[in-house]
């Protein structure tokens, strides 16, 4: 165990699953090699899925240059046992995750590290500050940036320090993650909230420190966008089926959303086959008034979030918040259909569906 009083250097093993991100490891390697590590030894593990578009001749090229950058395989290709196979052969006292889709600060490791080590806590990490180029994905990402897309999770706030659910990525003493028994691989989406949870419900913190900087880079199409935020919201329901609790309330908000519009939409019909004029007339007006709030409040964030990130974006942000919504309130539907069912037990496989990668 780490003592948080102790002010000597410690061995850092970075970990990142990756597959076919040719296009963006080698800024992340490159990233990591200016990284100030503050006096630490230092590793830096590629847990490869098996990619097939250059980025393993690239992580080798790399290794060949850099002895401090390892590389293994990942042949069931997931984030989850990518992570597992990087802590299983990771050398480092502390374990700290990055990804390959994330810019850092030069001093993001260091600042993990100190971090970790002055709170005494299970896990640390920064807000997810989010940066893009492009029209549609300065869009998401400032969407991303607003309490009303999101739910107000703290890890959204790039002011607050403090306890919190979840934080980005994450850093760990190694035998804290060896206790918990690592990420859970049946979880394709979704597996860092369910360590956290996991490492919650054992009694221990985590700290969010806006000192650790990162800026993640958004999905830069509407589609992609809606089958990212579908998936989150289906293997949100593996979460709460294993834990039998949500780890928030606002993860039911969305699914809750699209419930009720399912329901009022059958509602109409079903009344107008029966010929009940004034029960469909009732349901109409009930339910273009929720619609009405609804896009009330869709354009007031999208207000709050145009007069920070540029007004350009205001016409479209009422559909990106929307998109966040539904595709959450969707993919969680589905779970529900495939994970909830009474009586079913022991694993789940999904189709591809479910699984697939999103960019």
């Amino acid at each position: 165990m780490i003592n948080p009083q102790d002010k000597r250097a410690f061995p850092i093993s970075i970990i990142i699953p990756c597959r076919n991100e040719g296009a963006h490891i080698g800024a992340l390697l490159d990233s990591i090699l200016s990284q100030e590590m503050g006096g630490n030894d230092w590793e830096a593990i590629v847990a490869d899925g098996m990619s097939d578009d250059g980025t393993r001749e690239l992580l080798d090229r790399y290794r060949a240059r850099h002895p401090r950058i390892r590389v293994i395989d990942n042949p069931a290709r997931y984030v989850s046992t990518g992570l597992n196979a990087a802590i299983e052969v990771a050398k480092g006292e502390i374990i700290l995750r990055m990804d390959a889709h994330t810019s850092y600060e030069p001093d993001y490791v260091r600042r993990c590290v100190e971090t970790l080590l002055s709170t005494g806590a299970g896990n640390v990490g920064g807000p997810a500050r989010a940066s893009a180029t492009g029209f549609w994905g300065r869009a998401i990402a400032s969407a991303y940036r607003s309490a009303f897309a999101c739910g107000g999770a703290r890890f959204h706030d790039p002011a607050y320090e403090g306890y919190a659910d979840t934080v980005p990525y994450g850093c760990w003493r190694r035998d804290t993650l060896v206790r918990l028994g690592g990420f859970d691989e049946a979880m394709i989406r979704n597996q860092d909230d369910e360590l956290n949870l996991r490492l919650t419900r054992s009694g221990e913190k985590i700290w969010q420190s806006p000192s650790i900087v990162s800026w993640y880079t958004p999905r830069s199409r509407l589609s992609a966008l809606f089958g990212q935020y579908f998936q989150y919201g289906f293997w949100k329901v593996a979460v709460i089926r294993k834990h039998r609790i949500p780890a928030s309330w606002r993860h039911l908000v969305p699914a809750t959303w699209v419930l009720t519009n399912i329901a009022m939409l059958l509602g109409v019909i079903v009344c107008a086959q029966a010929g009940w004029a004034s029960a469909w007339l009732a349901l109409m007006l009930a339910w273009t008034a929720l619609l009405s709030v609804y896009a009330a409040a869709c354009f007031f964030a999208a207000v709050q979030a145009a007069r920070r990130d540029g007004w350009m974006l205001l016409p479209v942000l009422p559909l990106v918040f929307s998109i966040f919504h539904y595709s959450y309130g969707v993919g969680f539907l589905f779970g529900m259909a495939q994970f909830l069912p009474a009586g079913r037990k022991g694993a789940v496989t999904p189709g591809r569906l479910f699984t697939q990668l999103t960019r």
